[in-house]
């Protein structure tokens, strides 16, 4: 995991953070099911990025459907994570923001120009 890429899941495959020897993290490739039933899944990838950054993540969920990255969510937040979702009025379909938001568990809940003005500016723990 590096800054400026992206990396985007496969259909058939969830991506899990994983720490390195060396120090780094890398993502891999898992195929066991997930909670949410969805293939790919945020929830995974969610908890792993949580259980490798811990307070120095800042997740951002947008638009999608269903509840997929809520338990994900949840524990970046347990975790000292900032969980940022788009808010209602910009989002296609609020599924994912709207459950993450009613669990209380977002710390900010933002157009998507103004979640891009917060990730420019936070201060890294």
């Amino acid at each position: 995991i590096r800054p400026g890429r992206i990396i985007i899941a496969p259909g058939d495959a969830h991506l899990k953070a994983v720490k390195l020897s060396e120090g780094g993290s890398a993502f891999r490739l898992t195929h066991e099911p997930a909670l949410s039933g969805c293939m790919p899944s945020v929830d995974p990838m969610l908890t792993s990025l949580a259980d490798v950054y811990g307070a120095r993540l800042l997740a951002v969920v947008l638009s999608g459907m269903g509840r997929d990255g809520a338990e994900g969510a949840r524990r970046v937040h347990d975790s000292g994570g900032c969980v940022v979702v788009q808010d209602r009025q910009s989002s296609v379909v609020w599924g994912m923001p709207g459950a993450i938001a009613a669990s209380g568990i977002a710390d900010a809940v933002l157009a998507p120009d103004a979640i891009g003005r917060l990730a420019a500016t936070r201060r890294r723990p």
